[in-house]
């Protein structure tokens, strides 16, 4: 067992964020075996990722505040603190917090071996945001 250093908060790219949006690494792949990866993330009121997909899927646990999440052709759909989103292999999405609330997930994710964590399109425009 290995107590592992706590790796500094870093301010998420604008390339793949509107607002402001923190993550706290939690986990990595330590080694080829490994695929898992996990991340404490927090979102200013409004601030959002752009369209995205995972190829091995992903899971958010909403820890606090409120979250709007959108699968691409779904509706928006507002997601609540103790609440758990599963985007599938390859489905692309956004997830983001509510206009008015902070909002912080644990999102969790595996990467192929050798491959790419996730696939970055087009940031989520106003009028996407708001259609709920």
């Amino acid at each position: 067992m290995e107590v592992v250093p706590t790796p500094p908060t870093v301010k998420n790219p604008p390339e793949w964020f509107t607002g402001d949006v923190w993550l706290d690494p939690v986990a990595a792949p330590r080694d080829a075996e490994q695929r898992m990866s996990a991340g404490l993330v927090r979102f200013a009121p409004g601030a959002r990722t752009s369209w995205h997909s995972h190829p091995l899927g992903q899971t958010l646990r909403i820890i606090e505040g409120t979250a709007l999440v959108q699968a691409r052709g779904g509706a928006v759909v507002e997601v609540h603190a103790g609440q758990t989103v599963y985007s599938a292999p390859g489905e692309e999405h956004w997830h983001g917090a509510a206009p008015d609330s902070f909002m912080t997930h644990l999102a969790l994710w595996e990467t192929p071996h050798g491959g790419e964590s996730a696939s970055w399109g087009a940031h989520v425009t106003d009028e996407e945001y708001r259609a709920r």
